[in-house]
């Protein structure tokens, strides 16, 4: 009797569960408005994604950031990216406030299960990796961009693993069993796709299309640039097409698609001059080029096929309309910059209202910044477009618009001045403890002395030209827990160079820090009181780079080609709360180097059933 009564208890929410939309959404890297033959790029077939907006509803004007966590961030959080603690993309800039409440969050809460596949870009280390902001399923890579997208390393959960084949047939391969797996829903399946990102890589058979083609859209424009890069770049996003078409059609074979909500959109303007229907700025410029993108939303239960949305979004405002469509309640700890867009999606708004978007690039001297209205785009207070009527911001509209210009200006300085403390330098440490391992990568490391990086990029890079005792390798961070760690140290190091010792210490810094956890804040003693562990390089590791034979077009020094590091145990050392510095150094150098280094791996020996 008492299980009977649970069950009827229990039917209504079941039921809801029931009626409760999946949610499938799919974010690329670096691909423009123009890269797809529904916006009239006759050099491209896209089918499966222009299926997506004749089936759907496309955004006819729909914005994000100039660069990939900013973007990442105000679809994850609902607000603005500056609001969040991020402020660029790399050593550790790209990391948001643990205080800040992300979509998955509140899908999971929910009871959807939640999953991402791809690239994260918003953090790395607990509590700022996906599994610690709502996602239970985790693979991919956490960084900026990738080395090689071919059988790459990636990470399952915090776990290192080799994925199979093509980074995007792999991550879709993962969002695919993953869908199977929850079919009896409700489930969020995020999918941040890392192309058409550089390196320039794409299968043979996509590459085959476009090697030595002709460029149609390119012929009699000035400034565009009729290279393999576009090439690369056109063949990636019909790689990416081909994917999407197998998540859509098994979507239809498990009877999901019409209770499925599909959007798609990217993360910014084009990473490089090619054909994007006239409008000036690519990736990196807070133009209308660098921020418009395509976004279409599918959901055949509820929205009519062909509906064109004309008012102004934003990836910002992702998160209130896909809350609400499923019927869920946000309960944000901090007011959202994104609105609800259903009432645009199913034609239901009578009244909109006026709203700016806004847009930020840099910080200091450097910052570039444009407000977006309805109609008009203000950029860094000195000049105003109409993009529809002048995408190529040839004519400066300002004098006609004196009052909109006005609203506009007071809008963005005044969320300048709001978020200005988070446009400064970064001055966070990186998180060790919150899980059961932490990984300090390359990335986020400091060098001193004569030690260099694999590439001018920091994000998938190494340290190499490690030769003299003055030589350093750091890392400033916060252990948030105290207890046994062991030190793993991944390297490479060919036999003549072997017997190096490596000493790691722990030591406080030299100045107090003070942590910032959202809005709250707080500070420690510093405690490590120079804690070392030491040990011998005797294994030699020495495996070729590999990465050059995979790229359509040269990637020019700026991104790392990558290879294999080996792990190798430095000892464990108890570690105490607090703040401070973490420093590889070589207490002897028998030969004429020492190692390359990727990772520094701190696992806890007494973490229990932590991640």
């Amino acid at each position: 009797m008492k299980v009977l009564f649970a069950i009827v208890m229990l039917l209504p929410a079941l039921l809801m569960a029931g009626e409760r939309p999946n949610v499938v959404v799919i974010l690329t890297d670096d691909q423009g408005w123009g890269d797809l033959s529904i916006h009239g790029n006759r050099d491209i077939a896209t089918p499966n994604l222009d299926r997506i907006a004749s089936e759907g509803a496309v955004f006819d004007r729909f914005f994000v950031q100039p660069v990939c966590a900013p973007t990442r961030a105000e679809f994850l959080t609902g607000r603005f990216f500056s609001r969040t603690g991020v402020r660029g993309v790399s050593t550790g800039d790209e990391r948001m406030d643990v205080g800040e409440r992300t979509i998955a969050e509140v899908f999971k809460e929910a009871g959807y299960a939640t999953a991402a596949f791809g690239k994260w870009h918003n953090g790395s280390q607990p509590p700022y990796h996906p599994n610690d902001r709502g996602f239970t399923e985790y693979v991919g890579f956490t960084s900026g961009h990738w080395g090689d997208y071919f059988s790459p390393v990636l990470e399952r959960n915090g776990k290192l693993i080799r994925g199979e084949g093509y980074i995007t047939d792999y991550l879709t391969d993962q969002a695919l069993a993953f869908i199977e797996a929850r079919k009896g829903g409700p489930f969020f399946c995020y999918l941040p796709l890392c192309t058409p990102h550089s390196p320039m890589q794409v299968p043979d058979r996509f590459w085959g299309r476009f090697e030595g083609k002709e460029l149609g859209m390119m012929k009699g424009t000035k400034g565009l640039d009729d290279s393999a890069h576009t090439r690369a770049a056109l063949a990636m996003v019909e790689n990416i097409d081909g994917n999407v078409g197998r998540l859509l059609d098994r979507l239809d074979a498990l009877g999901l698609a019409e209770n499925t909500i599909v959007v798609y959109f990217s993360d910014n303007g084009p990473n490089g001059r090619r054909w994007n229907g006239g409008m000036k700025g690519i990736k990196g410029s807070v133009l209308e080029g660098g921020v418009r993108v395509p976004c279409f939303v599918r959901w055949p239960g509820r929205i009519k096929a062909g509906t064109e949305v004309e008012r102004i979004a934003g990836g910002v405002d992702l998160l209130p309309t896909l809350a609400a469509a499923a019927g869920l309640k946000v309960d944000a700890p901090k007011a959202l910059d994104g609105r609800n867009l259903l009432p645009l999606l199913e034609g239901k708004a009578e009244t909109w209202g006026e709203r700016f978007l806004m847009t930020v690039h840099g910080n200091g001297k450097r910052m570039q910044w444009s407000v977006r209205s309805q109609d008009l785009r203000l950029v860094n207070g000195e000049t105003m477009y109409d993009p529809a009527k002048d995408p190529g911001h040839t004519k400066d509209v300002s004098a006609a618009h004196a009052g909109e210009r006005k609203r506009m200006e007071a809008f963005a300085q005044g969320y300048l001045k709001e978020v200005a403390g988070n446009l400064e330098k970064d001055e966070r440490p990186f998180t060790v403890g919150y899980g059961a391992v932490t990984w300090l990568p390359a990335r986020d490391g400091i060098v001193v002395g004569g030690i260099q990086r694999s590439g001018r990029a920091p994000n998938c890079s190494f340290f190499t030209n490690w030769k003299k005792k003055e030589d350093r390798i750091k890392w400033r961070v916060a252990v948030g827990a105290a207890g046994t760690y062991e030190a793993i140290l991944h390297y490479t190091c060919a036999a003549a160079d072997l017997g190096s010792v490596i000493e790691l210490r722990m030591g406080g810094s030299k100045e107090p820090y003070v942590f910032r956890d959202g809005d709250e804040a707080r500070s420690s003693e510093l405690q490590f009181g120079g804690v070392k562990v030491r040990a011998t390089i005797s294994v030699a590791f020495d495996p070729p780079l590999v990465g050059d034979e995979h790229d359509r077009s040269g990637r020019g020094g700026a991104e790392s080609f990558v290879k294999d590091f080996k792990p190798m145990s430095l000892g464990r050392m108890e570690l105490k709360v607090g703040e401070g510095v973490i420093e590889l150094r070589a207490a002897e150098i028998p030969a004429g180097g020492v190692a390359d280094v990727r990772w520094l791996e701190l696992r806890r020996v007494d973490a229990g059933d932590l991640r």
